[in-house]
Parts: structure tokens; sequence; C-alpha cells
């Protein structure tokens, strides 16, 4: 469904992504581990269409390298961004009905996108008609996710979703991760958290100054001396 291939992505003379092949099959949950600065969040940018690259990318047949950020949503891809970048005085559930746009012809479809939201993450249905801003940050972060699944994606991608959360409100999202995934939606997974992320993936790449250094089922990966000592603490 995605083919990367040969992918870099420049800021200046600094080469933030170089030379990167990645593919993620039809109802695959996969997984890119990396440290700060390692190029993760270059990665989904050019994948999303938010900034230039060269190489290619293609998905589902079709080459989307250049087409501007709109049209890559309305493909199917949709981008969950570390940050979470919500609208704060708007309330939860405007901002989860922005993420619906490119289907706002379809209320009925996104009433239905907004009740499996609510099902995945209940904590958020008492907070609709609260301001996004007012929220925890592990709330927010589930309103975001969920902003993302509005647009009824085929690919998911999400970026570093557990930073600065609680491990037991790391743990929840991330079933509720895996429960998209299984819903047959396929996820991109950036993480630093590589123990979190491999207990539920079924492949990883992990990146080092841009450049995809190992790749593998998560079970070896999470064998992998290196990334081991790298990412697990062992």
């Amino acid at each position: 469904m995605l083919d990367v291939r040969n992918l870099c992505v420049r800021y200046g003379y600094a080469n933030a992504v170089h030379d990167v092949d990645l593919t993620i099959a039809d109802g695959e949950f996969v997984t890119l581990l990396g440290a700060n600065g390692s190029g993760k969040s270059s990665l989904f940018a050019a994948l999303s269409g938010l900034t230039p690259a060269t190489g290619e990318i293609s998905f589902n047949g079709r080459a989307i390298r250049g087409l501007r950020s709109e049209e890559i949503v309305a493909l199917g891809i949709a981008q969950c961004p570390e940050g979470r970048n919500l609208f704060p005085e708007l309330s939860v559930e405007k901002n989860l009905r922005l993420g619906a746009y490119v289907r706002r012809r379809n209320r009925g479809e996104a009433d239905a996108s907004l009740a499996r939201v609510l099902e995945l993450f209940p904590d958020v249905r008492a907070k609709l008609n609260v301001a996004a801003g007012s929220l925890s940050g592990g709330q927010q972060q589930m309103v975001a996710i969920g902003r993302a699944l509005m647009a009824k994606p085929k690919l998911l991608l999400l970026d570093e979703p557990s930073l600065g959360l609680a491990p037991k409100v790391v743990q929840s999202m991330l079933e509720a991760i895996a429960a998209i995934n299984r819903d047959g939606t396929m996820v991109l997974l950036a993480e630093q958290n590589a123990y979190a992320a491999l207990s539920i993936a079924h492949r990883g790449y992990v990146l080092s100054d841009g450049r995809v250094v190992l790749e593998g089922s998560a079970s070896a990966l999470q064998a992998n001396e290196l990334v081991k000592k790298a990412f697990i603490g062992a």
C-alpha cells in the first residue's frame, strides 16, 4: 500500500532524511524507532506533503510525492502530529469534526466516525462541549488521534503519541491504537518508547541520522542487542 524509495529531505545543506526505503502492506502495523533528531518527523512531513522531498512515494499504486496535503488526506493518509496541535479555544467536538473536513459533504459518515472515536476513547465522551485546551495531556492526545481518525484514513501516521504522558495513560492509548489497526487501518507509529511500540507492532524500522540502520519483525528488533541498548535500556 505504501512504498517509499530513496526518500530524501533537506533543510538547506543538512540532510534530515537520506535515501530511506520503507514499505507498509495492507493491514500492517509498522513502528519507526529513533532518538530525537533521527529524522522521524521529517519523514512524516514528507509523507503528508508538508515538506518538499526527493525520491519516490507511492500509495495504493499512485505516486503522491508533490501532491498537496489535502489531496493526500483525501487519498487516505492522515497524520496525528507530535505536540497535538489542537485548537485550544474550540470545543473537543469541533476539533474532532475538523478532521472530517475532506468528508464534510457526508454528515452521516462523519457521525459514524465520531461514534467510533468515542468508543476508542471513552474519556473524551463527557468532554465534547469543553474547550480542548482545558483537557489533560492524555485527553488532548486522544482528541488529536481521534481528529486524524475522523478523516477515515487507510493509513494513520502517529508521531510520538506517548510523549510526556503517564505510563497508565500510555498503556490505554496503545491499546486503542492496536484496536484501530485491528479495525483494518494501517498504522505507522514513530516512537522513542521502543518497548511499548514493539509490543503492538508487526514490523519496525530504526532511524539514525536520517538513515534506516535496522529493520525487521517486532520480535527480531526486540531481541536485537543494539536496539536493547539504545532504546530499551537492557
